[in-house]
Parts: C-alpha cells; sequence; structure tokens
C-alpha cells in the first residue's frame, strides 16, 4: 500500500510514519515542515518528503496512492488570536477541503481526516458523535467547517473516514508541552508545582498519541463498510478528566513532592465524550493511560531526552513563524 500522511511531520505524523514502515508500507509525507526537519530525521531517508504547502501544493503528487492520511493543522486554540484567525480557515478548512477533493479526484480509493474533540467546545452532559458541534474559537470552527465538506465527498470509489481524538498526550518527537497532560508534566518536573487553568472543574478528554496512531494504522486495513462516511470520537470513557483531578493523578503517578498552582482566566471549554462506538463498531481499545505517559515524559524530562522550547508550543511558533513572514495567510 502507498500511503501520503499530509502532516507528517508533527505531534503525530512524525509516530505514525515509521509506524507504517514497520508494516512495510509504501510511505510519502506532505508538510512544510513549518518546525524543521528534526522530528523527521530518523526515517526521512525512507521515504519521500513532499515539502509543499497544503493550500498551493500541485495536485498531480496525489496521484498514485491508495490513502491519505490528514493530519495537516494549526492544532491548537488561540483564545487571545496571536495567531490571525484567517490562517486557521486557510490551513485547517480551505487546504484540508483542497486535499479531501484532489485526493477523491486523483482516484484515491481511502481518506482518514483527523478533526478533534474540540469542536464540541463547551456543552453538559456526555457528548457523542451524534450531538450538534459548538465550537467557541477558530481551531475548532475551521474543524467542523473541514469535516462538513469533506464526508459528502464519500461514494462508492472514495471511502472517507473523519476522527475526533481527545486531548491527545505523550512523547513524541515533534513533541508539544503545550498539550495538557505533556504540560502539567513538564511544569511538575520543572518547578515541582503543576499549573492548573481556573476554575479546576472543567472536562476534558484525553488519549495517547500511540492510540492514535494504532487506530489510524487499523483504520487503512478496515473494512469499507465499517468506516465509510464516519466519524468516530478517540479515546475512552474513563479517561475523561476534570482539570483538577487530572493535576493531582499526574502528581500522584510519578511519586514526587508537588503543589498544584492556578494560572489565566477561567477555561471556556468544558465537555466530556462518548467513545462508545469506537470499542462498538470498530473493537478497538484504548490501551495506554495517563499515569503511564506521565511517568515516561517526567523520566525523559530528567534524562534530557527532550525538552520545553519554542517550538513545542503551536501558538509561539506560528506567532514567530508569522511574524518572520516564513508563513502568512494568503488571502490578506
Amino acid at each position: 500500500m502507498n500511503v501520503l500522511v499530509v502532516g507528517g511531520g508533527g505531534y503525530v505524523g512524525s509516530i505514525l510514519v515509521p509506524k507504517l514502515l514497520e508494516k512495510n508500507y509504501d510511505v510519502s509525507i506532505l508538510d512544510k515542515l513549518f518546525f524543521g526537519e528534526e522530528p523527521i530525521q530518523d526515517f526521512k531517508d525512507k521515504i519521500e518528503v513532499l515539502n509543499e504547502d497544503i493550500r498551493t501544493f500541485d495536485k498531480e503528487v496525489l496521484e498514485g496512492f491508495d490513502a491519505v492520511i490528514n493530519l495537516a493543522a494549526i492544532s491548537q486554540p488561540d483564545q487571545t488570536e496571536k495567531i490571525a484567525p484567517g490562517l486557521y480557515y486557510e490551513i485547517n478548512h480551505e487546504g484540508c477541503v483542497r486535499v479531501a477533493k484532489l485526493s477523491k479526484k486523483a482516484g484515491v480509493p481511502r481518506y482518514i481526516f483527523t478533526s478533534t474533540c474540540s469542536v464540541y467546545g463547551f456543552q453538559d452532559g456526555i457528548i457523542s458523535e451524534e450531538n450538534t458541534p459548538n465550537p467557541l474559537e477558530a481551531y475548532g470552527k475551521s474543524k467542523v467547517l473541514a469535516e462538513k465538506e469533506t464526508l459528502p465527498l464519500a461514494d462508492d470509489n472514495f471511502t472517507v473516514t473523519i476522527l475526533r481524538p481527545g486531548t491527545m498526550y505523550g512523547l513524541s518527537p515533534k513533541m508539544r508541552f503545550d498539550l495538557v497532560v505533556n504540560g502539567m508534566t513538564w511544569a511538575l518536573q520543572e518547578f515541582g508545582k503543576i499549573n492548573v487553568m481556573r476554575d479546576g472543574n472543567q472536562w476534558r478528554p484525553n488519549v495517547h498519541v500511540k492510540d492514535v496512531v494504532r487506530l489510524l494504522t487499523t483504520l487503512l486495513e478496515k473494512e469499507k463498510e465499517l468506516i465509510q462516511q464516519e466519524i468516530f470520537n478517540v479515546g475512552a470513557n474513563d479517561q475523561n478528566y476534570q482539570i483538577m483531578p487530572l493535576a493531582k493523578l499526574i502528581g500522584d503517578s510519578v511519586g514526587v513532592d508537588y503543589e498544584t498552582d492556578w494560572y489565566g482566566e477561567p477555561d471556556t471549554r468544558s465537555y466530556r465524550v462518548d467513545f462508545s462506538k469506537l470499542l462498538d463498531q470498530l473493537g478497538f481499545k484504548i490501551k495506554h493511560t495517563v499515569p503511564e505517559a506521565a511517568r515516561n515524559v517526567y523520566d525523559a524530562l530528567e534524562k534530557g531526552k527532550t525538552e520545553k522550547n519554542t517550538k513545542t508550543s503551536i501558538v509561539a511558533w506560528y506567532e514567530k513563524i508569522t511574524n518572520e513572514g516564513m508563513v502568512k495567510p494568503l488571502n490578506t
């Protein structure tokens, strides 16, 4: 199978590509590599790297692939609008719909789009795929728009599946410390203190990046009838956590003395997610846990195997590269 991973140099892609290579797939990535080549150093000589922007790449590059997995996104909410909201819509919405439409036109049989549980925004109760999204910022809104225009493209020759992962966590070659579990673990290791966004009662679903990668590889081989025009929340029901209990779980799991400290304005997002469909329809079980990941991230920080810097925060890095003119909205 010849697989193209769009956004293959990112947090998920830099783990996914080696797994696909282990399965003897022919793998290419399409990625502008705004964060540099470091995340793909260990495997870039085994793949074709298409250093392209999803908003402008030549449509001919999609010909000959058996599957396209689209991970490309500015993948972090930015309530302070340090990044121009228009850039979210150009990349997360228009660019991703462009990839889907051109994949179909090129005759690609299978297309997987990674959205986010952030589309749920703020809702009471436990939210399933049947609930209406309620995105609160450009990140979630742009993803919903992309979903709405991508899913109807499905037909007998073009299988479309959309994933909505919970907030991801865990180590990656393209590390992120702007994700709640990773960020809390970094603060614990750096300061002996876990930062908790007010008011601490807000809910978040969580999922290990390795489980997301395992699902993506599984979907490449799933029967078309099980995944055609389907949306799947990705995570486990027992990994819906309120933020303050999550902080305590991380601190207790690592097993060091710690304090908790409040920061920021009250969070506007809060949602609990039902992940039953993932298990019931696909038989897919989540294997990894927050305590396991917290210990691994803490240990990696202690040993200097990873570190927090500007590149480990999506918003901080995009703010930097937009200010430097490396990336900018096309429609200005």
